[in-house]
C-alpha cells in the first residue's frame, strides 16, 4: 500500500530531515509541507491522508490545539524539540512523539509502526489482497528490506545486532531484540527468551521448555515460560472454538 502524507512544520530545515527520511521509503508519497496548520486544512479536508507529522510550538496556531480541534482519521506524528509534551500529545492519541534532531532510527521505527496501523485497518475493511500483506521495513548493509511478517520464523539477539530468520533468508540487522519486538504485532509474535522472538504460528511442538519450529529449537527463558505457555494455550484454544 501506499501510505500518503503531510508535513507542518514552521522550520524549513526540519522540514527537510523529515522529507530526506521519507524518501528512503518507496511505499510513502509525501503529498505537501506546509509551514503552518492553517495552510494544510484544505489538503487534510480531502479525506486522502494517511500520516501528519506536525510540530507543536509554531506561529498562529499550536499543534496540539490544531490535532484537539480537528476531525480526522488519519494518524498523527508529533515532531517536536521539547519532551515535556508527551504525556498530554498521547492523551489525544497520536501515533508516536519524535524529539528533534530526528534520528534516522528512531524514524524507522515510527514507519514501521505507522505501516502495522494501517495494515490493521485495511484487514478490518476487508481490502486485504497477496499485494498488501503486512510487513517491516530493515535496514541492512545500508539499504531498506521490505520483510512480510508471514516469512519471520524468529528473531535472535546477536549483542549489538539481531537475526531475522526468515523462509527465504536472514537478515543481519543494527538493533536490539527489544527494539524489533516492539515494532511487531503482539498477537503474531512473542518474547520467549532474552535472545529469541518467534512467531507463533510458524510453533511446531512444545516440549519441556523448548520450541521447535522449522527444524530449529528455541530454549524458553525461566522468567517467560509462564507467559509464553498461557499464550501458545490461549492461541490454541481460539483456533478450536
Amino acid at each position: 500500500m501506499t501510505i500518503k502524507c503531510i508535513i507542518i512544520d514552521d522550520e524549513p530545515l526540519a522540514i527537510k530531515v523529515i522529507e530526506s527520511h521519507l524518501a528512503e521509503f518507496k511505499n510513502i508519497e509525501l503529498v505537501n509541507s506546509f509551514g503552518n496548520p492553517l495552510d494544510a486544512i484544505q489538503t487534510i479536508e480531502s479525506g486522502d491522508i494517511d500520516a501528519l507529522f506536525i510540530d507543536i510550538n509554531m506561529p498562529g496556531m499550536n499543534g496540539l490545539d490544531f490535532i484537539k480541534n480537528s476531525k480526522h482519521n488519519y494518524q498523527v506524528i508529533i515532531t517536536t524539540a521539547y519532551r515535556e509534551y508527551a504525556v498530554e500529545s498521547f492523551e489525544l492519541d497520536v501515533l508516536d512523539y519524535l524529539v528533534k534532531p530526528i534520528p534516522f532510527n528512531r524514524f524507522l521505527k515510527t514507519i514501521n509502526k505507522l505501516s502495522q496501523v494501517l495494515n490493521k485497518s485495511q484487514l478490518r475493511n476487508d481490502d486485504y489482497t497477496g499485494n498488501k500483506e503486512p510487513f517491516i521495513f530493515v535496514k541492512v548493509d545500508k539499504k531498506l528490506v521490505k520483510v512480510l511478517l508471514k516469512d519471520i520464523l524468529c528473531i535472535e539477539s546477536l549483542k549489538d545486532y539481531i537475526k531475522i530468520i526468515t523462509v527465504s533468508g536472514n537478515y543481519l540487522v543494527h538493533k536490539s531484540l527489544t527494539g524489533i519486538t516492539e515494532e511487531l504485532p503482539n498477537s503474531n509474535f512473542i518474547r520467549v527468551h532474552r535472545s529469541y522472538t518467534i512467531a507463533i504460528d510458524k510453533i511446531k511442538s512444545v516440549e519441556g521448555n523448548l520450541i521447535e519450529l522449522a527444524g530449529k529449537k528455541i530454549p524458553i527463558g525461566r522468567n517467560y515460560v509462564k507467559h509464553v505457555k498461557e499464550t501458545i494455550f490461549n492461541n490454541s484454544k481460539d483456533l478450536h472454538t
